[in-house]
C-alpha cells in the first residue's frame, strides 16, 4: 500500500466494468471505485505493482457516444480481495486529460451508488 493520502473520496458503481491492458488486449480485471485520479480493479490474477498501464476502461451502454475510454496508470498497490480468488489492485492516474475526467465525473454523477 501506499502511505499517500487519499484526496478524493472513491466512489463506487452500480456496474463493475471491464478494464483491458490496451496493449495486450488482456482483461485485467473489473472496476470496482473510481476518482478522477485513480480507480480500484478487482481480478482473478495479482496484477504487477509499480507498472505503468495503458488502459481501455469499457464504458457502460446508454450513457456515452463512445463505448470505451482510453488512458494511462500506475498499479501502486495489489492485495488479496475480501474474497480470497480475488485480488483489488490500485491505480494511479494523476494525469488524466480533461475529456477523460469528464466522463469519469459524469459516471460518478450518473452510475455511482450514493453513499
Amino acid at each position: 500500500m501506499t502511505d499517500e493520502p487519499r484526496t478524493l473520496k472513491r466512489r463506487h458503481l452500480v456496474y463493475y466494468l471491464e478494464v483491458y491492458d490496451d496493449e495486450t488486449n488482456e482483461l485485467l480485471g473489473h472496476l470496482v471505485d473510481l476518482t478522477t485520479t485513480g480507480l480500484k480493479l478487482v481480478s482473478k490474477e495479482k496484477i504487477p505493482t509499480n507498472r505503468n498501464y495503458k488502459l481501455r476502461m469499457m464504458l457502460p451502454a446508454g450513457y456515452f457516444s463512445r463505448k470505451d475510454l482510453h488512458f494511462e496508470a500506475e498499479s501502486k498497490w495489489s492485495s488479496n480481495d475480501i474474497n480470497p480468488d480475488f485480488y483489488d489492485t490500485g491505480f494511479a492516474a494523476p494525469t488524466l486529460e480533461v475529456a477523460a475526467q469528464n466522463i469519469i465525473q459524469d459516471m460518478v454523477s450518473e452510475i455511482s451508488f450514493n453513499d
